[in-house]
Formats: C-alpha cells, structure tokens, sequence
C-alpha cells in the first residue's frame, strides 16, 4: 500500500478471497478456488478498482514468488516487484503496471486479532520506499508506503463486527492503530509505534475521536487522537460496507495525517450487499 495524499495505490493478493460472494456462497469453502489480485488506484488524474477472482488452475505460487493470471508479485530478499495486468469492474478499463516495494525493515511478530487465535496480522514493513510506474493509467510515482500480511482460520463475519484501523507516517518510522469489535462483545484496541529499523517503541493509547460517516453511504467512522480530535482531509473509497479515509489528527506528539479504514462486517453480511458486489468483483475460470 503506498499513499501520500495526491495519489495512493492498494494491492492485496488473496488466496480466499474473504470479502468474495462467491466464497461466501461456496459450501465446499476452498479458498484455492477465490484467488484475487485487488488493485485499488486513486489520486488527482486517474482511479481505478480491479478485482478478478480466478481458481486454483490460474495460481502459482512458492516461497518467494505468487502468480495469479496476469499478476505476480516477486520477492528477492529486499525489494517486493509486483507486475499488474488487470482490468477493472464495473468500468473495464485497464490496469497494467509495476510497483517496487523497498522495505526499510521487518518486525519482528504477527499479532492474534480475535479470542481464539483463528485471525493474525502481521504489520510486517511498517515503512516502505514504493515506486510506482503505470502504462494504464500513465501515471508514476514514488511515496511512502506499507506492507503487512494476514491469514485466518474462519470467516472474518463470524469473528468481528467491524474494525478500524490507521497508519500513520512519523518523523521516525510509523504508528498503527487497529480497533476491533468481536462478535462476542469484546475488543481490542493495538496501538503501535515502530521506528524505521522496524523496533516497537511505547506510545501513549491516543483518545476516542468522532469523524462524521461517509457522504453516500454513511459508513460509521472513528478514529483515536492524542488531542481526541481529528478531520477527515479525503474520503477516498465509500463502499456500503468499507471506507478508506485520509485523516488530520496527532499522534507520538506529531501533527499527521493517517490513512484510515473502516470496515463493517455487519453491514458486509447483507445479502442485498452480497449481491451487488459481482459488478465490482468479477470472476473468471482458470
């Protein structure tokens, strides 16, 4: 993920994808057979939302390298190359370019997100160098950006009711902030600080703060803030269930401006929501 407030990119490569209807209507529940590259791009010239899901036979995948129809994605060591030949939905305009991910560090652990430790996530680069070159749209860039990692056990449905969370960049490393709400009643609010050698520092819990809801599909959002106040600067994505946020708040004592999401697994459970997402996220055999 790579943003800084004019143009901002999303890549997530799933294999279950967990936000698929078409998952989510499978009994036999294989995740091999809802494989997706997401590919979410936005700024001042161009936006693009690319969201194919393809099956086992158009995966390939090892140690260091996924491949899935047209995309890849390559590790060797230290920079992450990932080569995009989507097309989007419901507009099918292409998406075809490639992103180098530069992590300054790796920390050092995953985190248990739910009860019964089904649900892990791993902010594994806090910090990241992206460099971003397009053929379509024909835009480039370098920035900032973030990688982290996350695998489960069951449905995200079934474990939460919905979720925040934030990333923030700092004169040294990042903050994170992730607020979830269980099924059951229960929480937990992680507040995380990493310096740029990817080494967990202490960090005051910031204060509840109030943003308003989305303008068209008045998804909730909240946020915390050491001065318990803070501004949404963009609304970049407001989906029925997910809004992607820029935000002006204060956070390890610095002035920042966080890129903030808000998911609500309650509302993703509708099935009138359910059935609208197959215009945005296609599926193709093989």
């Amino acid at each position: 993920m790579s943003e800084d407030g004019r143009q901002g990119l999303t890549i997530i490569a799933f294999i279950g994808s967990v936000f698929s209807p078409y998952y989510a209507w499978d009994a036999k529940r294989d995740p091999f057979a809802h494989c997706a590259v997401n590919v979410v791009l936005y700024g001042e010239r161009a936006n693009r939302f690319a969201m194919t899901e393809r099956n086992a036979a158009a995966l390939a995948r090892d140690a260091a390298s996924f491949s899935l129809g047209p995309s890849s994605l390559d590790w060797d060591g230290s920079v992450l190359t990932i080569h995009l030949d989507e097309r989007g939905a419901p507009l099918p305009q292409a998406v075809r370019g490639t992103v180098r991910v530069r992590p300054r560090a790796l920390t050092a652990q995953p985190f248990i997100l739910d009860a019964h430790g089904l649900h892990r996530w791993w902010p594994m680069a806090p910090d990241c160098e992206v460099e971003a070159s397009f053929s379509a749209p024909a835009i480039s860039w370098r920035g900032s950006g973030y990688h982290d990692t996350n695998d489960g056990d069951g449905a995200l449905e079934d474990a939460f009711t919905d979720w925040t969370w934030c990333r923030a960049p700092l004169k040294r490393g990042s903050a994170i902030l992730y607020d979830v709400r269980r099924t059951d009643g229960s929480g937990q609010n992680l507040t995380l600080r990493f310096d740029t050698d990817g080494t967990r520092r202490e960090m005051r819990p910031p204060l509840a703060a109030s943003l308003p809801p989305t303008g068209l599909w008045r998804m909730p959002r909240t946020t915390r803030s050491e001065d318990a106040r803070a501004q949404v600067v963009r609304t970049f994505e407001d989906t029925p269930f997910y809004a992607r946020s820029l935000l002006a708040s204060t956070l390890d004592g610095e002035a920042v401006q966080p890129v903030h999401e808000s998911l609500s697994l309650t509302r993703f459970r509708n099935p009138l929501v359910r059935l609208m997402l197959p215009f945005r996220m296609p599926r193709r055999i093989g």
